[in-house]
């Protein structure tokens, strides 16, 4: 239902009621969003929707495009196109998917031969894309680190990606608030990353399911920009929908001179200024979760297990499973020191490393690398570390740790200098961990493989991994004690030096210019609009019946629902065989006899029976539905879902069905251990044996089960819309102009850049020469 008007309103509050086109009574949303993201893993399927539905991008200047999961961090020296440069064939037809994508929709792209190129939640901000009191969001679940300046900023998947690229909206429902108060002074060698890790902890991955958390107390506005955006980053690893923390003095400093922010010293800026200063939580309004963490409980930290959740500080020893009451998470415990490979008891400084990773979109920001290297500087790498590497967030971050001589002291200490992107964060690309191999890294998330197969990975703050190269194991960067400044003092704005990067092949060709800036002809000065298609677009879901399968597992993630490796396609089919793949099968592809997907009757199973919560934890991957769904799985019921998993769901046609009362939970897993059948009636709200009898009752959003039920697309029925939309943009215009595209991303009224046309080169024999750096 809306909200009470007058009431106190929280930050969340404020920024989503700004963005609200439309609100039924039922709760649901169409949400206005003004900033898109967009990169190479989660948009192939996106733009490949759009072109069979013939619908164009409607806002390309609030959209900004880049490469970064897949590209190799290897030198780009002899980079002529990424085409010869990305060597793994998925790889590269993910990366020139992208290519191809941006040029046909007009969308602005950082390539590899761009400086502005980096991963998309560092650029966004460096950029100035991401301001105060905006929505963003991206195909990328990390993109909660955006709220560190104020906005409301998540993942979505690859339909919900395509659902904004067609309407510049999304439909969604409100998040619950939730507020953690960090207060008091931080102690040396304790970081924002510290922080985060600290908090996780307390309220373990699913705490925060359902809501936005606002971080505040004085910890939280003495922290940097960097910092703010590290601790907002993991919001989604506690589960939560978002992270947001109100923007102040810092942020506006940040922003100062950004390319894409309203221009510093002008009426526009002060006006945006004025605006920014109002979003913060109104006294006396309401949070329906509150944590409250007192500094000096906070130490440096570090993951032992394969969740963040598990989580000790530096000091502390592996834990004792026999130490936990709860029989699962007993249970849970024994497996993870077996694929960690560690005894209980053992104390976390004795834990011996193979190879550190500082970079990620938690941590590969400039201050990150300054923290890293004043510990490193004038040492060496211990003798036992096979491979240290340092991985810049963007092409900037790069150019100005060079021009502070960071990569220098970096190399000197045995440490790899690379290039801009995701790296050994998630291993879809050349730098991953083998088999068994122990990193300390900077990166978010520790799940089984996610730093490649077998890989085993310890979360840290970029001072930690510094300190932990050096000496081979996991260490108290403390025992370092001034070599590195510490968070406890209020940090200095970072403001963005210089001005903005401008690829060259822009700055000195008009017809590069056009081919990056340009796209179809508009309707109005910023937006495409198209008539609104059918509304229909997937099967009906009314009576399902099948083999159910039980699975006893708690915070199953992403990562274990369908891994990394099987996310380089550009089609939404064909990944059944890839669904729980480490589960299913052996390293030598054998089938895994012990899964229950191989045996019967499961291997036909249509419906999935999780006993554990927080199933579907993690990435923003629509690719885990897909997997579900091609291997013939159409109903998933558990106790809880993580909200992207969940959302990306219904934007299949599938129905996840929460079931909180245990009786009828363990009733249901009674009819899939036997191997039965189960009967799901959505237009009845139930849940039957295969006799047809009764077993419980189960809730959904009525817009929800209307969609499925009707076998309706979201893209056309929000389209029906217009008009709203429309109105919407026009008030915008003129309440946040800011928010209008500027600078490079500034469309005329035709839909183009403003340029004039220049010829084509052409070699001698008067062929074109299509590659820009042939020219």
């Amino acid at each position: 239902m809306p909200t009470a008007e007058g009431r106190p309103q929280t930050l969340y509050d404020k920024v989503l009621q700004e963005h609200i086109v439309d609100e039924r009574l039922d709760g649901t949303i169409l949400l206005y969003i003004d900033r898109h993201l967009v990169h190479e893993v989660t948009s192939p399927q996106a733009f490949e929707g759009l072109k069979n539905a013939g619908r164009k991008v409607r806002r390309p200047d609030c959209t900004l495009a880049t490469t970064d999961h897949n590209v190799p961090t290897s030198s780009r020296k002899s980079l002529k196109n990424i085409e010869t440069f990305v060597e793994e064939e998925d790889s590269r037809l993910q990366c020139m998917t992208l290519e191809d994508n941006v040029k046909d929709f007009g969308i602005t792209y950082f390539g590899l031969g761009d400086k502005r190129q980096g991963i998309v939640h560092i650029i966004g901000p460096e950029q100035g894309f991401t301001l105060p009191g905006t929505t963003v969001v991206c195909g990328d679940s990390h993109t909660s680190t955006h709220g560190a300046f104020g906005s409301l900023a998540f993942g979505i998947g690859t339909s919900e990606v395509e659902h904004v690229l067609a309407t510049q909206t999304l439909i969604t429902k409100r998040s619950k608030n939730m507020r953690i108060q960090i207060e008091g002074e931080l102690a040396p060698g304790v970081t924002a990353k510290d922080v985060v890790l600290h908090a996780i902890g307390r309220i373990g991955t699913a705490g925060g399911t359902g809501a936005v958390i606002e971080f505040c107390g004085s910890v939280i506005r003495n922290l940097s920009m960097e910092g703010r955006m590290s601790i907002c980053n993991m919001s989604i690893e506690g589960g939560a929908r978002a992270g947001m923390i109100a923007p102040d003095e810092i942020t506006f400093e940040y922003l100062k001179d950004r390319p894409l922010a309203p221009k510093y010293g002008s009426e526009e800026w002060d006006r945006a200024v004025k605006h920014w200063k109002s979003l913060q939580s109104d006294e006396n309004a309401q949070y329906d979760i509150n944590v409250f963490i007192d500094a000096k409980d906070v130490a440096p930290s570090v993951t032992w297990g394969t969740s963040p959740e598990d989580v000790v500080p530096i000091t502390g020893s592996v834990p004792d499973p026999e130490s936990y009451t709860d029989k699962g998470k007993k249970e849970n415990a024994y497996k993870m020191l077996e694929y960690m490979g560690l005894t209980a008891g053992t104390p976390m400084e004795e834990i011996v490393l193979d190879k550190v990773f500082i970079g990620s979109c938690t941590n590969a920001r400039i201050e990150d690398l300054r923290a890293a290297a004043g510990i490193v500087k004038g040492k060496k790498i211990a003798a036992n570390i096979k491979r240290a590497m340092v991985v810049p967030g963007s092409g900037l971050v790069k150019s100005t740790a060079e021009d502070e001589g960071l990569d220098k002291i970096f190399t000197d200490a045995g440490f790899e200098w690379r290039e801009a992107g995701c790296s050994m964060c998630l291993g879809m690309n050349p730098d991953i961990l083998a088999p068994k191999e122990r990193c300390a890294s900077t990166s978010n998330r520790n799940f089984e493989g996610r730093q490649g197969a077998g890989s085993r990975t310890h979360l840290v703050s970029p001072a930690s991994a510094a300190a932990s190269a050096i000496v081979g194991k996991l260490t108290d960067v403390r025992k370092f004690a001034g070599e590195s400044s510490s968070a406890s003092t209020k940090a200095p704005p970072t403001s963005y030096q210089g001005k903005a990067h401008v690829d060259e092949r822009v700055e000195t060709d008009d017809e590069e210019k056009e081919i990056i800036g340009d796209q179809p002809e508009d309707n109005s000065p910023h937006t495409n609009t198209i008539a609104a298609h059918s509304s229909a677009g997937l099967p009906k879901f009314e009576v399902y019946k099948g083999i159910a399968a039980p699975l006893d597992r708690a915070n199953a993630d992403t990562d274990a629902i369908i891994p990394k490796q099987f996310l380089k396609t550009i089609k939404r089919t064909g990944l059944g065989s890839a669904l729980f793949y480490a589960l299913r099968f052996n390293e030598d592809g054998s089938e895994k006899p012990e899964f229950v997907l191989n045996q019967e009757p499961y291997r036909k199973a249509k419906v999935l029976v999780v006993t554990g919560p927080n199933f579907g934890c993690g990435s923003s991957r629509e690719h885990a539905p897909w997997a579900l769904l091609d291997f013939g799985i159409k109903c998933i019921i558990a106790p809880s879902f993580a909200d992207i998993f969940f959302n990306n769901t219904f934007k299949n046609g599938m129905l996840p069905i929460p079931i909180t009362n245990q009786a009828d939970l363990d009733a249901i897993a009674a009819e899939a251990y036997a191997g039965k059948e189960i009967e799901i009636d959505l237009p009845n709200q139930v849940i039957n044996d295969e006799s047809g009898k009764k077993i419980c009752s189960f809730e959904v959003e009525e817009f929800r089960k209307h969609c499925l039920v009707n076998g309706l697309d979201d893209i056309g029925l929000t389209l029906q819309m217009e008009d709203k939309i429309s109105a919407f943009e026009k008030k915008m215009t003129k309440n946040t102009p800011w928010l209008d595209g500027s600078g490079y991303l500034k469309r005329g009224k035709n839909g183009k850049l403003a340029v004039k046309p220049a010829p084509v080169p052409k070699t001698n024999r008067g062929e074109e020469i299509k590659e820009p750096l042939d020219w």
